[in-house]
């Protein structure tokens, strides 16, 4: 009979006989139990015994749990039933490697499992077996416990929104999309980049990896690498619950899902897929519908910008425009705008594609490209529905430039986004597109161009020591460097990520005062617009960043990474 390597050991060290060994294994194998639990539950060695044994046979350090904190153990690096079926616990993560707990470091079986379930190398270390059960058990019920903090005690998909879009193919893929640790894995997925406040999560396969990264505070962070044989069943399920056609892998497709994780608690998701080389890369985006109700000041506004936007949009007719790049924050600003507009006496239509917040009181209209309702056609049937204010998700050509202009000088206030870098160069994309110099002069009042900058953690950010020629380099003027105030580096601790917790905006927010209107009649470029906007006193998005490193709301870095001279 071919004894494990751990039974060899022990007869090697004259702890155990050939004839018991072999009698334990045997029953080890006919009560399909582990030959380590039989070893000590007969009694036969003893736990410390066993250890010491086995950590001079196989070359391992012995380690002492009874001086180990649960609490303090890493989390994700495996998953806690593997764990507790294994008999192992991970100890420390550093680099690419894991120092893993175990009383039975010749199972070769576990260690290629370990490595397939993490993608990294694994350093065993000795623990006694007894010892060993305790700490596994302590820290499945510590995981539990913060699943259920997480969850409310309530965890479940929207009933009805667990369907595909065709009945077939869910009837074909049934035993995939079932597949219990798939759904048991995205659930987790999806509830870790909730509790992490992340705002998008991307599933991404590769040729011989699979990756989970979830976005937090506009940086991405890599938090599980799965097996690569899950990349179509998770597919699957994601689709079957977002109600896509999960036959069509050939094509991007968008859905929406909810998460139920409370009585009065539901999560609404934007899930994207993209057929890549290896699979289909998903990318699903967290929507907060409470983002819009926070309120204006929460966005970050400068007292003075705050008034010149309250001040446009309480006009009764005219165009908004919000500009800055994909995930800037455009939404949630036009939203805060519609809430404080959102009166009994109002009546709001909205054109998105798709409507990512929910908001009572406001009409609001998915386009549908393939069915024909464009963002102009959504415009012309608003027009004619008595509209007093029209929010346009983006303007994305003539057509629907000129519906929203006509909307504008006909009475009515219209919001809507584009995708420029800065306020005075909005105009000038505008006269690209094909709109003619009078019609912006007369339709347009006020433009915000926006970012979204990580806030510094006032926890732990300190006062960074910055020589002044960097100061100066940045933008700040040589008489701001009063020595009355000092910027702040990010530090990092326990309530924070990396040193950062949240994003802030840093705004240029420009009306289109009368001079202005002047120099668009006349063709003028965007650098004249630039220099009328300095000479008004409207702050370039560098000079608002600045102005919030000076208030030690975020650090110098932050400022200079998203904005330019």
């Amino acid at each position: 009979m071919a004894l494990p390597g751990l039974g060899r050991a022990l007869i090697a060290a004259s702890k155990l006989d050939q004839a018991t060994a072999e009698a334990l294994f045997r029953k080890a194998q006919t009560n399909r139990t582990s030959f380590i639990a039989e070893l000590t539950g007969s009694g036969s060695v003893s736990a410390s015994d066993l250890a010491h044994v086995v950590s001079s046979a196989f070359g391992a350090p012995l380690v002492d749990l009874d001086a180990i904190d649960v609490l303090k153990l890493p989390k994700d690096s495996l998953d806690s039933k593997f764990c507790a079926e294994h008999r192992v616990v991970v100890l420390s993560k550093k680099g690419n490697r894991l120092t893993i707990a175990t009383a039975d470091p010749g199972d070769q079986q576990v260690a290629e499992k370990i490595k397939f379930a993490s993608q990294m190398g694994v350093d065993w270390v000795i623990a006694e077996y007894n010892k060993l059960l305790t700490l596994v058990e302590q820290q499945t019920a510590s995981v539990s416990k913060a699943m259920d903090t997480i969850i409310g005690g309530d965890f479940e998909f929207d009933d009805e929104l667990v369907e595909t879009a065709t009945a077939e193919p869910a009837d074909k893929n049934n035993g995939d999309v079932e597949d219990a640790p798939i759904v048991k894995f995205l659930q987790k997925m999806l509830l870790d980049a909730f509790s992490m406040r992340a705002s998008d999560l991307h599933f991404e396969p590769y040729e011989h990896t699979y990756r989970v990264r979830f976005r937090v505070d506009g940086e991405l962070r890599e938090i599980a690498s799965p097996p690569v044989a899950i990349k179509e069943k998770l597919a699957s399920r994601i689709k079957v619950i977002s109600r896509m056609d999960i036959s069509e892998k050939r094509i991007p497709q968008d859905g929406r899902m909810k998460l139920k994780v409370g009585p009065d608690k539901v999560i609404d998701f934007r899930v994207s897929t993209l057929p890549t080389l290896f699979g289909e890369k998903i990318v699903i985006r967290i929507l907060d519908p409470s983002s819009a109700k926070l309120g204006i000041d929460a966005l970050g506004y400068e007292p003075d910008e705050k008034a010149k936007l309250l001040s446009a949009i309480g006009r009764p007719y005219g165009m908004v425009l919000v500009t800055g790049p994909t995930g800037s924050g455009k939404t949630v600003s036009l939203y805060t705008c519609l809430n404080l507009l959102n009166q009994p006496g109002v009546n709001i239509s909205t054109a998105e594609d798709p409507s990512e917040i929910n908001l009572p009181g406001v009409n609001q209209v998915n386009v549908n490209d393939k069915a024909g309702l464009t963002f102009a056609a959504a415009l012309k049937s608003f027009l004619r529905q008595d509209p007093d204010i029209i929010m346009v998700g983006e303007i994305r050509d003539l057509e629907t430039a000129d519906i929203a202009i006509k909307a504008a000088q006909t009475g009515h206030l219209v919001l809507s986004t584009l995708h420029t870098n800065d306020a005075p160069t909005t105009l000038t994309r505008m006269l690209n597109m094909g709109i003619a110099p009078f019609n912006i002069a007369s339709s347009v009042i006020l433009i915000t161009a926006q970012r979204l900058a990580r806030r510094l953690c006032p926890h732990c950010k300190l006062p960074a020591d910055l020589p002044g020629k960097a100061l100066t380099d940045a933008g700040f003027l040589p008489d701001e460097l009063d020595g009355s105030w000092a910027p702040y580096k990010p530090v990092g601790c326990s309530a924070c990520n990396n040193g950062y917790k949240g994003r802030v905006g840093i705004y240029q927010v420009m009306p289109i005062t009368e001079e202005m209107q002047r120099i668009i009649l006349a063709g003028g470029s965007a650098l004249e617009i630039a220099a009328q906007s300095r000479r008004e006193g409207v702050r370039s998005l560098r000079q608002s960043g600045l102005h919030k490193v000076k208030l030690g709301v975020t650090s110098l870095e932050e400022v200079l990474g998203c904005t330019n001279d």
